[in-house]
């Protein structure tokens, strides 16, 4: 039988999946310094939603420490550095959206995928690894030989032999090839945000590499566990969670609707709405149904919650584009926008950056999206405040762009810039 349930429910589902329902589990010192938030919460947050999405933009944070702030609070990035740049830490990366990191215990479930992307070089006369196959087979025997490296000590390695290959990009593309293929394995980071490469047998325990999963179960696992994740969507909603196959990501609603784990739903429209005719959804029979969403959070253009764009306009009424590769003019919102999560709505965006040598937060411009509470000014300025103090910024400046940016500015009582 197919549910029905409110948009509003919906969203609360949704963002309950996520870890939204839950207070921050944050308990400072008397100097406001420390917190309750370390590294067994930041596994188990990794653990929940099953991927943090990687980014190189640095304009205001890279983009995998951001979910974990907007859900848990203010916490020292150390911690998840511990977890994320070093081998052994119980995370690995690949590509489980986009670059990810995962619990190790789920690279198995991938190997599907390097197996397809492995078969489909070798059925393409043209692809680079078929003229570089020498360069391939020197970088497995380096690694072999020399233990786990980033690019560049491989680079410095090439570059004092003789051969047809020589070139930071040769070999930065030839890890990669290996690295979809599954060949090689991420070891961690460097400092520097490098990717350490290895063999996989150099870091992941035998117990996980000795694991063979079928394509099928492997598929059906990262279902049910989008499907968990995601709370409640289309079929294309929980295959975008892990880049899935729609088809095959349909095949197994239906075999978890057949089982009760996964329930038909009809999401309500509003009353007036002229929003488009629902489409066949899901929700997970264990999602939490909660009442309210307490959190107050900024999230990154690359979190679960908005990451598929359609279903955040389905959800939450939002048009999200990020603007990073759009020309300065033809801009709408700002370069880095960011969603802010406020009584469980998309209730404006922000535009930030961090002025590291300032010690200063820049919001270059501020929106607000309809719907938004009455109090929206007050709790956003809060949000900035937060995100201010975790970063080590010593002032807040906002921008003169934006809807929000005046009624902001006053909350903050902030100095003001000229927005770029």
């Amino acid at each position: 039988m197919t549910e029905t349930i409110s948009l509003d429910a919906a969203r609360r589902v949704a963002l309950a999946a996520q870890g939204f329902h839950r207070s921050r589990p944050v308990s400072p010192t008397a100097d406001g310094a420390a917190t309750s938030v370390g590294i067994r919460s930041l596994r188990a947050l990794v653990e929940r939603l099953g991927v943090l999405q990687i980014d190189s933009v640095n304009v205001l944070e890279r983009s995998h420490y951001l979910p974990a702030f907007a859900r848990l609070g203010p916490y020292a990035k150390a911690d998840l550095d511990r977890l994320t740049h070093r081998a052994g830490s119980g995370l690995i990366e690949y590509w489980g959206h986009e670059a990810t990191f995962m619990p190790i215990a789920s690279w198995p479930l991938w190997r599907w995928k390097m197996a397809a992307r492995r078969d489909k070089a070798a059925a393409d006369p043209q692809h680079w690894s078929h003229a570089n196959q020498a360069m391939l087979t020197w970088l497995l025997d380096d690694l072999r030989a020399s233990g786990p490296q980033p690019a560049s000590a491989v680079e410095h390695e090439a570059s004092g032999r003789r051969g047809p290959w020589w070139g930071w990009s040769d070999v930065k593309q030839g890890l990669e090839v290996l690295f979809a293929w599954g060949l090689v394995v991420s070891a961690g980071r460097t400092t520097g945000f490098e990717r350490i490469y290895a063999l996989p047998e150099q870091v992941v325990p035998a117990s996980v590499l000795d694991v063979d999963v079928s394509r099928g179960d492997a598929i059906r696992s990262l279902v049910r566990h989008a499907l968990r994740a995601t709370g409640l969507g289309t079929a294309a909603d929980v295959a975008d969670y892990y880049r899935l196959p729609v088809a095959d990501t349909r095949s197994v609603l239906s075999e978890l609707q057949d089982d009760g784990e996964a329930i038909p739903v009809v999401v309500r429209a509003a009353r007036g709405s002229e929003r488009p005719r629902a489409q066949p959804s899901w929700i997970h029979r264990d999602a939490h149904r909660a009442r309210r969403i307490p959190r107050d959070s900024i999230l990154s253009p690359f979190d679960p919650v908005v990451w598929t764009r359609g279903r955040a306009e389905r959800l939450f009424d939002f048009h999200y584009r990020i603007e990073i590769y759009t020309p300065a003019p033809r801009r709408v919102y700002g370069y880095y926008v960011l969603p802010v999560l406020l009584d469980g709505r998309i209730a404006a965006r922000v535009d930030l950056k961090s002025d590291r040598s300032s010690r200063r937060l820049l919001v270059q411009s501020a929106w607000l999206e309809p719907e938004a509470p009455a109090d929206a000014a007050n709790r956003l300025a809060a949000v900035l405040r937060g995100v201010a103090e975790w970063q080590g910024h010593e002032s807040i400046s906002v921008g003169n762009r934006g809807t929000f940016a005046d009624a902001v500015a006053r909350e903050l009582a902030a100095d003001r810039h000229e927005s770029p």
